[in-house]
């Protein structure tokens, strides 16, 4: 459900305002929420959990940010950060780009996720009959839903191993549903991602994780209305920032990152603990601080292209991508 977002300004402790005079834009701080595709649900908030716990967004982009909006993901995602009073929010990257080319002016600033690290492919514990890939041959697997991650990974898996024809898939829709549906046997393999699988680990048997079979997916990233940008880049530059010392935070202090997810996502301690293990563990990098892998962003609009999410053909990110407000660094060609 859609959080409302509030615009309000409050006084910045040490300055004193009387009825006659104003503060100045740069004593004001507003209070708002940020669009953060799936948070709550899925790994790509933590950042931003951390960030807002330790008061970043309000230090580095004058925000008081008070809580996400979020959603299911895709269209809906965009909708609400292009209608927010900051209108800027992490959301996946096929929204990003169908967005794109119905024609929406929106600027992509930073690279969110740039890893499938939190999605794993799972069976029932009393079934070892599935092991390899080639174990598929024959068998029921399920996946969320047509274009979506999970069809591609799944497509591109089934093609690198001569499985295609060989597999029956079904879409199975959410997470819950897909565990369901294996229990049932329904299905043989359903997905699952954190922070679920940690809680969900002891009652079924990992298989294998999305990584291994596409070691680089950027999933998400970071846009913004650009008429908006245009007037507003130091807001933007801020939450860029913020998000970044988010994602340090979670790299060198991952215990206490945990407390904040485990706050913030109402989840238990141990579950959010093992989450951030099992994605830091993973071999890459998950969330990105900013920087744009053109790599792993080419790897997803070829699978978007694979299961028919966009049409056939080159897709110009020099266009839409604007990296002038990340730090010098983080900066990089193609």
């Amino acid at each position: 459900m859609r959080s409302t977002t509030r615009r309000r300004f409050l006084k910045q402790a040490g300055t004193f305002c009387v009825a006659t005079s104003c503060l100045s834009q740069s004593d004001l701080v507003q209070a708002t929420d940020l669009t953060v595709t799936h948070f709550g649900q899925g790994m790509y908030g933590v950042p931003f959990a951390v960030a807002k716990d330790k008061g970043w967004f309000k230090e580095m982009a004058g925000l008081e940010v008070s809580g996400f909006i979020t959603s299911a993901g895709g269209g809906t995602t965009i909708r609400n950060a292009l209608a927010s009073d900051i209108p800027y929010g992490e959301v996946a990257v096929p929204a990003a780009i169908a967005a794109i080319q119905q024609g929406v002016e929106l600027s992509i600033v930073h690279a969110g996720v740039a890893s499938v690290a939190d999605q794993v492919w799972i069976t029932r514990n009393n079934d070892q009959s599935i092991k390899t890939f080639s174990d598929l041959a024959g068998k029921k697997l399920g996946y969320s839903s047509p274009r979506s991650v999970t069809d591609m990974i799944t497509t591109m898996m089934l093609e690198a191993n001569k499985l295609s024809g060989k597999v029956e898939r079904k879409a199975i829709g959410s997470i819950s549903a897909g565990l369901t549906a294996l229990r049932e046997g329904l299905v043989d393999m359903t997905y699952v991602t954190e922070p679920v699988w940690s809680k969900e680990k002891a009652n079924y048997r990992l298989v294998w994780v999305s990584t291994d079979i596409a070691p680089r997916v950027t999933q998400t990233v970071g846009i913004v209305k650009t008429d908006f940008l245009k007037k507003n880049p130091k807001v933007i530059q801020g939450i860029i920032a913020a998000r970044r010392k988010g994602v340090e935070f979670v790299q060198s202090n991952p215990v206490e990152a945990a407390q904040i997810l485990a706050k913030e996502y109402k989840i238990e301690a141990a579950h959010a603990k093992s989450a951030i293990e099992n994605i830091l563990k993973v071999k890459g990098q998950y969330w990105s601080p900013g920087s744009f892998d053109y790599e792993g962003m080419g790897t997803m609009l070829r699978g978007l292209q694979l299961v028919k999410a966009i049409p056939e053909g080159p897709f110009d990110w020099s266009k839409v991508i604007n990296d002038s407000l990340l730090p010098a660094d983080l900066r990089t060609s193609k």
